[in-house]
């Protein structure tokens, strides 16, 4: 039997703080990274996973994917990637590791990228890019991936089943239109926080210019400057939809107040207001700032808690992460549930290498799940697309159908060793002028 023969992690980190790329009013001087692995069996089989982090703290997941690797080591590599359902248990519920979360934060992100490589190596296997297995596999297996476990009161399996099927009809030429169309996509690239207005006006105008649904800002360093800001996008896009984004910054009646003094300008989302954990802040919130929409999930921990931002009627939006959860198994979970609850999924994307994951999450939605498009798009960011094996490609506007087989994981191994931290070539020459190494280029976002 082919077996794991081992599992190699890396600490990969770029100094995207140098232009602050990425600056928001709590992320203020990002440097996007990802806590990468990869797994390799003695029949060749090789699969690609990470986690993306803003910096400080990669090597806390990378260390933590070691950890769980020990669990993988030696096992037959076909059990676990033709049972994935129990090969995700085997990994997120280990009686002792599980009680560093459970189910949240560095180990769940950890598991989750070993999930998800090995997601990768059965995608290899049946040479075809993740969203079109997830969408040409049976209703059955897919809702054999699915971890139940404190969901049920909300979606149980047999209601999975059901929408999978109602999924069918159609599905053949969906998968056809993907392939020859794409998908929506949105761009947050002219709005980073620490962009001049010069910048923020012609990145506004290229984005109108080449197709995108909508375009993002980031707000909620100071009133002023967001009106300023989004007066002068307003006036670059017309009638563009432009939504803002928060990043957990305020208290729910500053969110609220905040909102409304930004209403004139027709935001179309407000994106984390508050703290993802405050669900019944995020329901207040909604009702305070209708009919602007409420979005979010890039930090939401778990299923369990996007099930409740559901059931409260907390959220317009959700914001499913590619590597925020326990990997594919969960992501699917998700989708199912947003399903069930006819709220439309938004991705959220970005940072390093999270468009080339999560793009396979909206085309299986489309394909397979819900059979519209309508509402829904997904997040674009024009950064380090180079790095990777198959750079997501934008036509339009729209998210090109990934081809290559696999999560879309995979960076080149030339990027991965110029950029291991600390002592790729690439940090050599940027030296202590980054964020992550030392520099001081910002202050300190978050508490006030």
């Amino acid at each position: 039997m082919p077996s794991i023969t081992s599992i190699h992690t890396q600490d990969v980190r770029f100094p995207t703080s140098l232009e602050l790329d990425g600056s928001d009013a709590v992320n203020v001087d990002p440097d996007y990274s990802a806590a990468y692995v990869v797994i390799r069996t003695d029949a060749g089989d090789e699969g690609h996973g990470f986690v993306f982090s803003c910096g400080r703290g990669n090597e806390i997941i990378t260390h933590a994917i070691d950890s769980y690797a020990a669990l993988l080591r030696g096992r037959d590599i076909d059990e676990l990637i033709y049972d994935l359902g129990n090969a995700s248990k085997r990994l997120i519920h280990d009686s002792q590791l599980r009680w560093l979360g459970p189910e949240k934060g560095v180990t769940q992100m950890a598991a989750g990228a070993l999930v998800s490589a090995l997601w990768d190596i059965r995608a290899r296997r049946e040479n075809k890019p993740l969203w079109l297995l997830l969408s040409e596999m049976p209703a059955e297996e897919i809702v054999d991936v699915v971890d139940f476990t404190h969901i049920r009161d909300a979606l149980n399996p047999q209601q999975a089943l059901d929408i999978l099927r109602a999924g069918e009809d159609g599905k053949v030429a969906r998968i056809a239109s993907l392939k020859a169309d794409g998908y929506p996509a949105y761009t947050t690239s002219p709005g980073w926080l620490g962009y001049s207005d010069e910048k923020l006006v012609r990145l506004s105008k290229e984005a109108a210019a080449d197709g995108f649904s909508m375009i993002k800002l980031k707000v909620g360093g100071d009133i002023n400057d967001d009106r300023r800001r989004m007066a002068l996008a307003r006036q670059a896009v017309g009638g563009l939809p432009i939504a803002i984004d928060a990043n957990q910054r305020w208290e729910v009646s500053e969110a609220i107040e905040w909102v409304n003094q930004l209403a004139e300008f027709n935001p179309y989302w407000i994106e984390e207001p508050t703290s993802t954990d405050d669900i019944l802040g995020h329901a207040d919130i909604r009702k305070g700032v209708a009919p602007v929409r409420v979005a979010t999930g890039e930090a939401v921990a778990s299923r369990i808690v996007f099930k409740q931002l559901l059931q409260a009627g907390s959220i317009d939006v959700l914001q499913l992460d590619s590597t925020r959860v326990g990997g594919v198994n969960e992501n699917i979970a998700i989708l199912l549930l947003a399903a069930k609850f006819g709220v439309p999924v938004c991705p959220h994307a970005g940072g390093v290498g999270l468009c080339e994951l999560v793009q396979h999450f909206s085309f299986f939605d489309y394909a397979a799940i819900t059979g519209t498009q309508d509402n829904r798009m997904i997040e674009y960011v024009d950064h380090l697309h180079e790095h990777f094996a198959e750079p997501v490609r934008i036509t339009n506007g729209r998210y090109a159908a990934p081809q290559l087989p696999g999560t879309g994981a995979e960076m080149l191994s030339a990027s991965r060793s110029r950029w291991e931290f600390p002592g790729g070539a690439g940090w050599a020459e940027v030296g202590t002028r980054a964020a992550v190494t030392g520099a001081t280029l910002a202050q300190a976002g978050g508490a006030r």
